[in-house]
């Protein structure tokens, strides 16, 4: 095993790079020195040499002394923390906060603090500690301190100890509908379900099976110019939404549009496309929507529309203005911001504020669409939380960008464009993965009091009831892979989770909005303990749910055997967590349908992604659903000679035996649907993001034949059972 040098070791445990990490067969691994020197070069931090690395680690060491206060000081309610002021040595300083609401507190107890001052160039800088008092409210505040010529303040975040359940929900139980939304297309639509879609399928699942939330795919924006991104996953911007998913109709200028019934052919044209199609054509339909769009945008407003698309724009700010921007951009230059000429690739360049104003009525027309989505979406939640929802739409936050995109070219300061985020080898990916998405700078986040996380999570929360954040370990730590290295060579960059939970805590609270965790797969035992404690829920797929501790803890290997042992079998419903979302499948998986067919596996096998022989996966697969049969028969929930549907009945009422606060009901196991939305590990090997609801025979299912689906309507009656039984 190679040695580190001493000096790369201290100087990436400064920036929070990992040297050594576990792997997932329990081996410490050494990381390589080539992969340490490129995750800092895109931290900005040159460390090729001894020198290199001797300069950086005495100007990280000078940065720190040199300023007056912490970029940001986190606190918790109820609790007492403390925060550094640094002074000439022997100055006195005065340090007060300035509360949210303008209130002053002064008298701050200052703490025993015995480090030596340290010098730079010539002056001698002393360390005073602070006492951050426990009864502060929540809010945004600002530490201030005097200290002869030196004045200077820095945010104070104050979150939520543990994020309570909102008063809505109480202490019930509830259940909602999973749903891909561009997947439920209705008549009045445009080949693609849109909001209003979302509307109505939230009520009929509130009014007629008293269903508490819609969890719905991420809803972040794609780029304007074909090909649109598929997946959802993978937007140009998280903080705004996609346009496709408007309904033309229901904007209010759309009833003053010369020409009404030209864009209602159109509509019937797209749609009649959609009917014979057998894949979702979101450029077909986005042309189309976009040219409709343009006429309305051209009706004149009311003097209160005006007023209220000024106050939007007021609001959102120069995020908006620069999204807009790229959009503008993108429509004549293409979607990759690095293929733009040199000028165009800087947001605050001189050539980007010409372009605006020499596009000035497409880039509006951008921030329009916006404004659009923002009112639509006001009247989705408004209609879900009136038709009966404890929580109304649970939104759904994407781990990261596309590296090409607006967020991308916009932030480009805080985001790490030197590597791509991803994971690394584990039992079923073996080589890795690289997700090929630029992961947020833990420094620059710092260094910018985390202004663009809370603006993220401000937004994505702003017309939702909940939030279910994708891989939420990546708050606490990230795989970075260098450019063009293999996710094999990349390594773990740590993040200030007590700063970005409490983040995410502080902008919930404020929403009366649940937390849901996607924390599925490795997780450190803690890491479940410290989310758990701050009142986010954790996420739980029926599948994955085994007894580990039932074959003695040993893991399943590679061949399938366990040292003699038997696989582990199905974790009892008694065992599962409370405050978690559970549901039997997930959009990476079929649905169920599909995967008591064994559709997972052949689906692999035709795409080359299995690492052993099918045979093998098909016989533990039958295992794993004979166990799960044995324990549903267990507990009186099936039949011996139970077919398909009652097996899924049967699967979705044993999630009612578990002690979970929510559940979920994918609406593709609502409608007995086959295809997987998403298989992992493909991108155009397999249609994903792409498939259409559908029946079992394969038939596009439209939202109203939905609301008359008998399936539909036993799955979704037996979800409000399980958490509303009858006295």
């Amino acid at each position: 095993m190679t040695e580190l040098p001493a000096s790369l070791v201290e100087l990436a445990g400064r920036y929070g790079v990992a040297t050594r990490f576990e792997d997932w067969t329990g081996r410490q691994v050494t990381v390589a020195e080539s992969t340490l020197t490129a995750v800092l070069a895109a931290l900005g931090v040159a460390a090729d040499t001894e020198d290199d690395r001797a300069a950086a680690l005495a100007g990280h060491e000078r940065e720190y002394w040199q300023r007056p206060l912490p970029p940001i000081v986190l606190a918790r309610s109820g609790a007492v923390s403390s925060f550094w002021v640094h002074v000439t040595h022997g100055e006195p300083v005065e340090v007060s906060l300035r509360l949210e609401d303008g209130t002053e507190r002064t008298g701050l107890r200052q703490l025993e603090n015995n480090r030596d001052p340290y010098e730079v160039d010539g002056r001698r800088i002393g360390e005073a500690s602070f006492e951050v008092p426990d009864d502060l409210p929540l809010g945004y505040h600002r530490v201030l301190m005097h200290s002869g010529a030196t004045h200077a303040d820095t945010p104070l975040v104050v979150s939520p100890s543990t994020l309570a359940l909102p008063a809505r929900l109480g202490a019930r139980r509830s259940w909602g509908l999973a749903t891909q939304l561009y997947s439920v297309r209705s008549r009045n639509s445009w080949g693609i379900g849109d909001l209003t879609d979302l509307a109505d399928l939230a009520v009929w699942s509130a009014a007629r099976h008293q269903a508490g939330f819609i969890l719905v795919n991420p809803l972040h924006a794609a780029a304007p110019a074909p090909p649109m991104e598929p997946s959802p996953y993978l937007p140009t911007s998280r903080r705004y939404v996609n346009p496709v998913y408007l309904r033309v109709e229901a904007i209010p200028e759309f009833a003053y549009v010369r020409g009404r019934n030209r864009i209602r052919k159109a509509r019937a044209g797209v749609q009649d496309k959609a009917d014979r199609a057998e894949l979702i054509d979101r450029d077909t339909v986005w042309r189309a929507k976009r040219a409709a769009l343009a006429k309305v945008y051209e009706v004149p407003w009311s003097a209160g529309r005006q007023l209220a698309y000024e106050a939007y724009c007021t609001r959102e700010g120069a995020s908006l203005d620069a999204f807009a921007t790229w959009c503008a951009l993108a429509e004549r230059h293409g979607n990759d911001w690095h293929q733009w000429p040199e000028e165009f690739r800087r947001p605050d360049s001189a050539a980007v504020a010409q372009f605006a104003r020499d596009h000035a009525a497409t880039v509006d027309f951008h921030r329009w669409l916006q404004f659009a989505l923002d009112e639509q979406l006001t009247v989705a939640q408004a209609t879900a939380l009136q038709a009966g929802m404890d929580l109304g739409i649970m939104t759904d936050l994407a781990v990261g960008v596309d590296p090409n995109g607006a967020d991308a070219w916009a932030l480009q300061d805080v985001l790490a464009l030197g590597v791509t985020a991803g994971a690394p080898p584990d039992e079923f990916n073996q080589l890795g993965q690289d997700w090929s998405q630029p992961p947020w700078r833990p420094d620059e986040l710092v260094a910018q009091a985390y202004e663009p996380f809370r603006a993220l999570v401000n937004a994505v929360l702003r017309h939702a009831g909940g939030v279910r954040i994708d891989h939420i370990i990546g708050l606490f730590r990230l795989w970075w892979i260098p450019r063009g290295a293999p996710p094999t060579e990349g390594t773990y960059v740590r993040y200030d989770h007590e700063a970005m939970i409490g983040i995410v805590a502080l902008e919930a609270h404020r929403a009366g909005a649940v937390v849901v965790g996607e924390d599925l797969g490795t997780v450190e035992p803690w890491v479940r303990d410290y989310l758990g404690e701050r009142g986010v829920f954790g996420t739980s797929i029926l599948w994955f749910e085994l007894d580990r501790d039932s074959n003695g803890g040993q893991e399943r290997s590679e061949s399938g055997n366990d040292n003699g042992q038997s696989p582990p079998g199905p974790l009892p419903a008694e065992r599962w967590r409370e405050c978690c979302l559970s549901s039997v499948t997930t959009h990476d998986l079929p649905p169920t349908a599909g995967y008591l067919a064994g559709e997972h596996v052949r689906l692999r096998e035709e795409l080359g992604l299995l690492t052993r022989p099918a045979a093998e996966e098909l016989a533990d697969d039958r295992a794993q659903q004979a166990a799960w049969r044995a324990e549903l028969r267990r507990v009186g929930l099936l039949d011996e000679d139970a077919g398909v549907e009652e097996t899924v009945l049967a699967l979705h009422r044993y999630l009612g035996r578990t002690p979970s606060k929510l559940l979920a009901l994918s609406l593709v196991d609502a409608v007995g649907d086959v295809r997987t939305q998403n298989q992992p590990g493909t991108s155009d090997e397999y249609p994903n993001w792409q498939i259409p609801l559908s029946g079992p025979d394969g038939r596009p299912v439209l939202l109203e034949d939905v609301f008359t689906d008998s399936r539909a309507a036993r799955l979704a009656e037996a979800m409000a059972q399980q958490v509303n039984p009858p006295l």
